[in-house]
């Protein structure tokens, strides 16, 4: 079984690498503010040490400050930017989100790239945040949709500007999504399942987002980052799993992540879900009027 596994997991290597596209843009970002969400290790570390090096001012939006503070000390001294700084957000807390935008926009005259990198798998048995949400669902996706909001005025003020939601090819497991029961509260719960559905969430989201920002210089796009050696499981409690081992021991050798443009779930594709989405999203992180910038 382990050996099957194993193998499996080498060709899935083989077939990323095989179809996976470079950056090669060399852009500087020298005055552009960029906000990394989830950035003490990663993915987001990585995009943060590549704004890094192109010259922008980068700010780690994370939970684990300690770590996050030795990452930003390891992005200074490996690009010499001394323009990355860390601040605390914890997106599956409603409250850290809003105090953290505020920081922002008494802070920061312009934000001109968002990048909502955060994510766990939820852990075996379901959690419910004080917020009344379901931890995963919280954690990548409600606490980013209030975030973006909050800070969509001051990057279409600051356009252009790009705002890039991370998501995953794992939402096409979310075959069917309930608008009425999105944190599992009378449906069953499993830790896959509620991964699966707040991925697809971060793409409706962005579609509905997208349309929002027809007309100014702020584009909104989500990714699949592909198969990448992170310390991911870790945060879902599968730390302590052969299988945990085996993908994050084969997927280490994969360093780089980059993407081309690939086709979504036929539901993620869905325009009146979108905009369900979006409107149940609202009252579930209690957006007030003047929070809305669109």
């Amino acid at each position: 079984m382990i050996l099957t596994t194993f193998v499996v997991l080498l060709i899935a290597r083989w077939y990323y690498r095989s179809r996976s596209g470079r950056c090669k843009s060399k852009e500087k970002l020298a005055g552009k503010t960029v906000i990394v969400t989830g950035a003490s290790s990663g993915i987001g570390k990585e995009a943060a040490k590549e704004f890094a090096t192109r010259g922008a001012r980068v700010i780690l939006a994370c939970r684990n400050l300690i770590k996050a503070r030795k990452v930003a000390a390891e992005i200074i001294g490996h690009t010499g930017n001394k323009d990355v700084f860390v601040q605390y957000l914890d997106t599956s807390n409603l409250d850290s989100v809003r105090l953290f935008c505020r920081q922002i926009l008494r802070n920061e005259e312009h934000l001109h790239i968002l990048v909502n990198n955060a994510g766990i798998v939820g852990p075996q048995a379901k959690q419910i945040t004080k917020d009344g949400l379901e931890l995963t669902m919280a954690t990548n996706h409600y606490g980013h949709f209030l975030l973006t909001n909050l800070l969509l005025d001051r990057m279409i003020a600051s356009g252009p500007g790009r705002i890039i939601n991370v998501s995953s090819g794992i939402h096409v497991i979310a075959r069917k999504i309930n608008l009425r029961d999105l944190n599992f509260m009378a449906s069953n719960y499993n830790p896959t399942s509620a991964y699966a559905q707040s991925k697809l969430c971060n793409i409706l989201f962005t579609k509905e987002l997208a349309e929002k920002l027809e007309g100014t210089e702020v584009t909104a796009n989500s990714l699949h980052p592909g198969a990448v050696g992170t310390d991911f499981f870790s945060k879902g409690g599968f730390e302590q799993t052969w299988y945990a081992r085996v993908v994050n021991g084969v997927l280490s050798f994969v360093v780089h992540f980059a993407g081309k443009l690939s086709s979504s779930s036929w539901l993620s594709q869905d325009r009146r879900v979108a905009k369900a989405l979006w409107e149940v999203s609202e009252a579930e992180v209690q957006l007030r009027p003047r929070e809305e910038h669109y």
